[in-house]
């Protein structure tokens, strides 16, 4: 075979492996997202068992009894909130007011979150310097 030609099949071969591996690269990133929804959205379409990321705000007055912890998130600018009922570490900035994502299944009335899934934002660095 001509070194030439042995030169092009071997970019050819060479750019259509980086071509499908950029595609599947591409494609799982997409697919794997997912939209967190706010105590709202979450109230009018859960279904149960389903997994889903909640965020918005916490709710003065949460119970915690060893890890388990009890409390109630509302969407950012409302009333509405859902009880959410979780088990693990908190995070340390974890309080009333502040905002947080978490993974959570419907069970019955209340959202339950899963382990170690429990983020929550630092208000300082999301709002615009007040000086």
């Amino acid at each position: 075979m001509d070194p030439a030609r042995k030169r092009t099949v071997r970019l050819v071969v060479a750019l259509s492996a980086a071509v499908l591996l950029a595609v599947a690269l591409v494609y799982t990133s997409f697919s794997a997202s997912s939209e967190a929804r706010s105590p709202s959205q979450l109230l009018s379409t859960a279904q149960a068992g389903k997994t889903y990321q909640l965020t918005g705000k916490v709710v003065p007055g949460y119970d915690r009894s060893g890890t388990i912890t009890n409390f109630r998130v509302r969407d950012r600018t409302g009333n509405v909130s859902v009880p959410v009922r979780y088990d693990g570490v908190l995070p340390d900035p974890f309080r009333a007011g502040r905002e947080v994502i978490v993974d959570v299944r419907k069970q019955g009335g209340v959202f339950v979150g899963e382990k170690d899934s429990l983020v929550t934002k630092c208000p300082s660095k999301f709002t615009a310097d007040q000086s």
